[in-house]
């Protein structure tokens, strides 16, 4: 029976009895970077092409309307790993904020070396020691994991300082901010992902990989033979560059999917599905358009297809429902038998009724740089809900970003979406539907606590 090794892990855990390490399924956590959620074949894009993908999709519990908690690559990272909210995790940004003087920043090339000038400051490295020391105040999906006899593997993206500090034990990243070496796998090679598996399977161990590779996060760098496919068929040549980003992280996934195959292992191997923000590039330039997508409260910024495989065990299926990165830490976890930290704010993804009673998801943008680690607030500039068809966006009024970073603007009103009808956000609703924004702001600010 597709559910029965779910069934019997919660009957044990009734008994108070629990699988063995060895009995335990291995987990691969894949996390895309930068990739807007309608830029997948299975999601009716016909702009790229991504059948490992599509493969993976169909073999899994998809959940085609899934969002992140924040499209900030660092806060959004963080609450897949602890299974919370920013405001309650409290990195709300990617790094400490640092004042950087107007006549220091002059200019591209002045604005680099203010950059790199500021990131080695004494301040701005206390201020990420602080940011490290409350992340590790949350529970850690691979801290945990370890302590039900997992081996656990960081590679791509981590903000977090040292792999260890996540609670792995093996990792690429040796303290960075942005991954440093971590950052070599999939753009350069796969070898230390899938060595870690073939290990792992030699000792006997349970393994959890976290897949966060810069892919397709720009620098837009693909293989002429893949850039080559989408130079016409793409609008810009910004365009086409990051089309054939996507289509080559799809690569690299069915690579590691092959040689899960090789070992044996594919069925005997949860993968779960998520990117950790949206992506659009502007029609002008090479860099993103940061109204609309990364750093927004849209669509095109925080959703993201979500979902969860494990031939034999888990029956594949399109979900209505919307779903929350926060939901993948307490899905996992009860998948292989392991507790659920009380006090956290996602749902077990294969919980129907707990899916059909939730009123809805939601989630907030902050700045770049984190103002002020005790107070998630002072970092706040939209919060939004879907409950339903409906979105609600609501404005703090703040900036960000250069002269005008922690300052306060005029508050925009909210502004309400039907995204059945309206999925790219393009007709406000809320002068016609006044109720609704009312309702929707009472739920909004019962579910928010950040202060």
């Amino acid at each position: 029976m597709p559910r029965l090794l779910p069934l019997c892990v919660a009957v044990l855990a009734c008994l108070g009895l629990s699988l063995s390490a060895a009995e335990r399924p291995n987990i691969l956590m894949i996390v895309s970077d930068d990739h807007a959620w309608f830029d997948y074949g299975f999601m009716g894009s016909k702009a790229v092409s991504t059948p490992h993908l599509d493969k993976l999709a169909a073999e899994s519990r998809l959940f085609p309307r899934g969002y992140v908690t924040n499209s900030l690559c660092g806060p959004s990272l963080a609450s897949m790993l602890t299974g919370r909210h920013v405001h309650r995790h409290g990195l709300t940004g990617n790094d400490p904020f640092i004042p950087v003087s107007a006549d220091a920043a002059a200019g591209a090339k002045g604005a680099a070396k203010a950059a790199a000038a500021k990131q080695k400051s004494a301040a701005f490295l206390d201020g990420r020691a602080q940011m490290i020391k409350r992340f590790q105040e949350s529970p850690i999906l691979p801290r945990i994991l370890g302590e039900q006899g997992y081996v656990s593997l960081q590679t791509g993206k981590w903000w977090m300082g040292p792999y260890q500090t996540g609670g792995f034990t093996e990792g690429m990243t040796k303290g960075g901010r942005h991954g440093d070496e971590g950052l070599d796998i999939g753009r350069k090679t796969l070898a230390p992902l899938t060595d870690f598996i073939s290990r792992s399977k030699k000792a006997g161990k349970p393994f959890f990989v976290w897949y966060a590779p810069m892919m397709p996060h720009d620098p837009h760098t693909p293989p002429e033979r893949l850039l080559a496919k989408y130079r016409d068929k793409s609008p810009t040549p910004q365009a086409a560059k990051y089309h054939a980003m996507v289509e080559w992280f799809d690569e690299t996934i069915g690579e590691i999917r092959a040689h899960l195959e090789k070992e044996g292992l594919t069925r005997d191997t949860i993968i779960v599905y998520v990117a950790d923000n949206g992506w659009i590039p502007r029609t002008d330039k090479p860099i993103v358009d940061f109204e609309r997508s990364k750093q927004s409260p849209f669509d095109g910024g925080v959703r993201t297809p979500i979902f969860v495989s494990w031939p034999g065990h888990i029956k594949p299926a399109v979900m209505a429902e919307a779903a929350s990165a926060v939901d993948i830490m307490p899905t996992l976890l009860k998948l292989v038998g392991a507790p659920v930290p009380a006090g956290g704010d996602g749902l077990d993804l294969l919980d129907d009724a707990a899916l059909k009673a939730r009123p809805f998801v939601a989630g907030q943008n902050s700045t770049h740089d984190l103002l002020d680690l005790a107070r998630p607030a002072a970092s706040l500039r939209y919060r939004w809900l879907v409950a339903g068809d409906l979105k609600l966006i609501v404005s703090s009024g703040l900036k960000t970003g250069g002269k005008q970073h922690g300052s306060y603007d005029a508050i925009e009103p909210p502004r309400l979406f039907d995204l059945k009808a309206d999925p790219y956000e393009l007709r406000d609703l809320a002068a016609e539907r006044p109720d609704d924004v009312k309702r929707l702001l009472g739920q909004l600010d019962g579910w928010w606590d950040g202060r």
